[in-house]
């Protein structure tokens, strides 16, 4: 036990050196911890943000419909299923949602657009846009004559709420799909697309124009929040009949892209935290240079009295880990501080709750509290400090124990 009693009483023989470079540790430490749980936390916003707008956390669908849209694929009975599945889920976030595309006109212009069918009673429950009409009002009921459109839609083909919207597509069967409602309300959601292009119908009134029976395309569930997708996917998947053609797929089959920047997010940033990490490790490496050129004479005297290099260079690399664990400490002690205070209370940008807010969003982020958060940080500078004090450690095996006492 002398190696390491030796290592720990030789860290504290220049107390300001050693509280420096701890200090520098706990300053990497404690911004590492903190912005990678607000990264993690703003990564859990960004996904719950993007589902509740419409896709939802996940969706029952026919086999194959996602990669290829087509009226005939259907989930038969659709709002008997989703019924059920309320029932068996405890969920109430669960809308049935029927899709077709058609020709939508107005008295001056015409553009093909894909047309949604609702249940307005349990769309508000998957989705924020019967929270973002700007004119007019939502859908009033499953059966009404009447529907709502995006505000770039309606700009462009020149309506406003009152004004008759006509609609000519192709229904299930084959046959002519084609109808003129009103128009009671606009949404505008802030994602550009949907603004641009979407036209929803209640759902009774798509299935009628578009002649689906009892059918729809989709039975779309939304969750408390993300984390339990997985268990709300098993439940969801027990209801279905083996054999039925039906499958369940999450956010992550639903909007591939979304995963993608993510992971593009990650990478870049964390490109900047080993930048981070690097600096300080070339910092921690100079001071232990400086240790180990300074003492020469001394390891010079005990490789003299039969002091192996091999001891010599553990108590310089046991030295470079305590000191190391001692800043590791105290910046996962603040930065795990600071990031259970913002988990609770939120961390918000000048202006970013005010902006969200325009479209029925949350403008707060919560860092995320995971071991991953945590310990990812302090294991990277961790390694990286160890390896910088490899080098000064192993420069005491070129010594010789004459040369180092004679040195100044």
């Amino acid at each position: 036990m002398i190696t390491p009693r030796l290592a720990w009483r030789n860290l504290w023989r220049h107390k300001r050196r050693t509280w420096l470079t701890a200090s520098a540790i706990a300053f990497a430490t404690t911004l590492l911890v903190f912005m990678i749980t607000l990264q993690l936390g703003a990564y859990d916003m960004m996904i719950d943000t993007s589902l509740r707008v419409f896709t939802g956390q996940m969706q029952v669908q026919r086999a194959g419909y996602q990669a290829k849209p087509q009226m005939r694929a259907t989930v038969p009975e659709a709002q008997a299923l989703a019924a059920r599945l309320r029932a068996a889920s405890g969920l109430d976030g669960i809308a049935v949602r029927a899709q077709g595309f058609a020709l939508a006109s107005s008295s001056t212009r015409s553009y093909g657009v894909p047309v949604i069918g609702v249940e307005p009673a349990f769309e508000a429950r998957v989705s924020t846009l019967p929270r973002l009409i700007r004119q007019g009002r939502y859908l009033s009921g499953d059966a009404t004559q009447e529907a709502v459109l995006g505000a770039a839609l309606a700009r462009n083909l020149k309506l406003e709420v009152g004004g008759e919207l006509t609609l000519l597509g192709s229904g299930k069967d084959g046959s002519i799909a084609a109808t003129i409602v009103p128009v009671v309300g606009i949404f505008e959601s802030g994602n550009p697309e949907l603004d641009r292009h979407l036209v929803q119908l209640p759902l009774r009134t798509f299935q009628e124009v578009f002649t689906m029976g009892n059918d729809a395309h989709a039975i779309v569930v939304s969750g408390p929040g993300h984390e339990t997708i997985p268990q709300t996917k098993a439940v969801v998947s027990a209801q279905l009949a083996p054999g039925s053609g039906l499958v369940v797929l999450d956010w992550e089959q639903l909007i591939p892209g979304l995963r993608q920047l993510i992971q593009a997010d990650m990478v870049q940033n964390w490109i900047t935290y080993i930048a981070l990490i690097v600096i300080v490790t070339l910092s921690i490496m100079n001071t232990f240079l400086m240790s180990v050129l300074e003492r020469t004479r001394e390891f010079g005297i005990m490789l003299a009295l039969g002091s192996s290099p091999r001891r010599i260079g553990a108590i310089v690399l046991l030295e470079s880990v305590y000191l190391t664990l001692l800043g590791l400490g105290i910046g996962m002690l603040l930065g795990g501080g600071i990031a259970v205070y913002l988990h609770y209370t939120g961390f918000s940008f000048p202006g970013m709750e005010e902006i969200y807010a325009q479209f029925g969003l949350p403008g707060v982020i919560h860092p995320k509290l995971s071991f991953a958060g945590f310990t990812l940080g302090p294991a990277v500078i961790f390694v990286f400090t160890v390896l910088a004090a490899l080098y000064p450690a192993l420069r005491i095996r070129k010594l010789h124990p004459v040369e180092a006492i004679h040195a100044v």
